[in-house]
């Protein structure tokens, strides 16, 4: 493509070019005066080169390089020269070469810098405030491409596989399940609202009724829910259905995609296939739904060793149907008043009652309740759990989930205060399978989906649901693809049945009038052939952040909301006049709720 502003990128030249006049264009990176002779760094979106403006040898352009200040867009042509030995520069691509400036115009100055580009410890608002400015820093340009290389290959990846992309409705409705929904009013139907869509769960759905087949989007999302590093307002998702396939058939695919993605996006090879983990023994052994496995400290069951023991807490949790669990924080037992405190919070705010720990120091086991422990008991204790000097024990003594819960965070906390994956660069990729279908709200009295409405039950476990006891033992075909302690994503095999899909809302306490209401287009869509299928969401995002191995899914998108949901750049949300309210015939009460706090 013919080009008057460059004849190559700012990352573009080598030593094989040397001798030939080129012209690039960017932005002043960096200015250094060296007793009259200018040297730059001019910078695009591919990366450096360096430029000299010599007196001598660089005539009018030369006067012109005094005024260049940072950030101000120039274009300059120029010879290509090899640098003077001992000042080439082996940290940049193009660090062999310079170009000789003979002519240099500058295409707009850029003002004083709210902050300097080339640091990193900038307050966070500041570069939302300025995103368009934070954009222009490398490692934001290096992961704005790194979420375009994903996208491609996602996409090319899906449509070897046959799959077609299909974009689903913006505006929505707005359904009972799942987070908060964003409402738009609608102006041409008064008093009704559209819900911008937390997925495009029932029209992926709807498309296998259709007859598509095989379908995917790399679909945007709405949820109205509380912020964190990895969740925004508004985020995107790979989003794939099928019909007519097995489980097997979804993981391969997510796998060959996942596959396609690491070699393009960073040249890694991950297995083509993945280990497949139950979500019982995922919770059993690491406390966790999507279990951070790069570290060992796994949850050992002792409740055997305890059977008969002297010590009230854990016998008595034992006679109740509990469990007895611990693990071993090896080398921690130098752990201090404020850590153990800390610890003790968090395993009160998961819902146990306390932690008991036991310390392993000059060969001695410091903690209140080894008093209680027969020498048998120690024998077996210290076997299980291969205690040495050094260990400290942490246990939990409850039910089985909520000890399960309380040791899986507990053994995270450990883990970042002993670094433990400090610089470790593995990626571990797996399945976590067989999640329960159901549970049981007990301060709600009713069932809730753990995935969705829509999930499938296991074959074997249909039975289970005919009894209110036995719901909750009912197994999904459902899954979720885990990379190093985060959900990349999860998915399953959907209800195609208007039957069994009205038994399912049924249990989950939508009575038939809002089964109607809500869902009467779906359940209507089943009686007509509606073929076997499933599928799987990839939160894209969240992806994107790992491939760059960032911590914040706010750093790979172009511009995201802050922790209010605010985008200070473009003072987002605003007020809108009274006259567009009318209009849409919404009333605020934000003045009377004021009025009457």
């Amino acid at each position: 493509m013919s080009n008057i502003y460059r004849t190559h990128h700012c990352n573009e030249l080598r030593k094989e070019q040397v001798g030939d006049t080129v012209t690039l264009t960017g932005w002043v990176n960096s200015t250094r005066d060296h007793g009259g002779v200018i040297f730059i760094d001019l910078r695009d979106r591919e990366g450096l080169t360096q430029a000299v403006f010599r007196p001598e040898e660089s005539g009018d352009a030369s006067a012109i390089s005094h005024k260049l200040r940072a950030e101000d867009v120039i274009t300059l042509t120029g010879r290509v020269d090899a640098r003077l030995e001992g000042t080439t520069n082996d940290k940049l691509a193009t660090g062999d070469i310079e170009i000789l400036v003979e002519k240099v115009d500058i295409l707009n100055n850029a003002a004083v810098l709210p902050f300097q580009l080339d640091k990193d410890n900038l307050h966070e608002d500041t570069r939302m405030k300025y995103r368009y400015l934070d954009l222009r820093r490398p490692r934001m340009a290096r992961n704005m491409k790194l979420r375009h290389v994903v996208s491609k290959a996602t996409r090319d990846s899906l449509d070897e596989d046959g799959f077609i992309e299909i974009e689903t409705p913006v505006l929505s409705k707005s359904t009972p399940e799942g987070a908060r929904d964003f409402l738009v009013p609608s102006r041409l139907n008064p008093g009704k609202f559209y819900a911008l869509p937390q997925a495009p769960q029932q029209y992926k759905q709807l498309l296998m009724v259709g007859g598509i087949e095989r379908y995917y989007q790399i679909a945007r999302c709405f949820r109205d829910e509380d912020l964190r590093a990895d969740r925004q307002p508004e985020f995107t998702q790979i989003d794939i259905e099928a019909s007519f396939v097995t489980i097997d058939d979804i993981l391969g695919l997510t796998e060959k995609m996942l596959a396609r993605i690491f070699k393009n996006a960073l040249d890694v090879e991950i297995p083509a296939q993945f280990e497949r983990i139950t979500h019982y023994d995922a919770m059993n052994t690491w406390g966790s739904d999507k279990p951070e496995r790069r570290f060992d400290m796994k949850l050992t069951d002792l409740s055997d060793v305890f059977a008969e023991s002297k010590f009230k807490v854990f016998k008595g949790t034992l006679d109740n149907g509990g469990v007895v669990k611990a693990i071993n924080a090896k080398g921690f037992a130098c752990v201090t008043t404020g850590q153990i405190n800390r610890l003790t919070e968090l395993a009160q705010e998961t819902g146990a009652k306390g932690l008991a720990f036991i310390k392993v120091e000059d060969g001695e086991w410091k903690s209140p309740i080894v008093k209680f422990f027969s020498e048998e008991e120690k024998a077996v204790l210290s076997e299980k759990m291969a205690i040495e000097e050094g260990d400290l024990i942490l246990f939990g003594a409850d039910t089985w989930n909520t000890v399960c819960e309380v040791l899986g965070r507990i053994r995270l906390e450990v883990a970042g205060i002993q670094e433990l994956l400090k610089d470790n660069k593995d990626y571990d990729f797996f399945w976590v399978t067989e999640f329960p279908l159901l549970d049981f709200d007990a301060e709600e009295g009713k069932w809730n989906a753990v995935h969705h409405p829509f999930t499938r039950p296991m074959a074997e476990d249909m039975g289970l649901l005919e009894n209110e006891k036995t719901r909750g033992q009912a197994r999904a075909q459902a899954y979720d693809v885990i990379l190093n302690g985060t959900e990349l994503g999860g998915g399953s095999l959907r209800i195609h049945e208007s039957e069994l899909q009205q038994k399912m809302f049924s249990i989950l306490g939508i009575d038939e009038e809002t089964q109607l209401s809500e869902f009467g287009h779906l359940l209507d869509a089943f009686n007509f052939g509606a073929p076997p299928h499933g599928g799987i969401a990839l939160g894209m995002d969240r992806l994107v952040m790992l491939v760059c191995g960032e911590d914040s899914i706010r750093d790979v998108m172009a511009f995201p909301k802050n922790n209010k949901g605010q985008d200070l750049m473009s003072a987002s949300p605003a007020d809108v006049d009274f006259k567009q309210l009318r209009e849409l015939y919404v009333k605020s009460t934000l003045k009377e709720k004021k009025e009457g706090e």
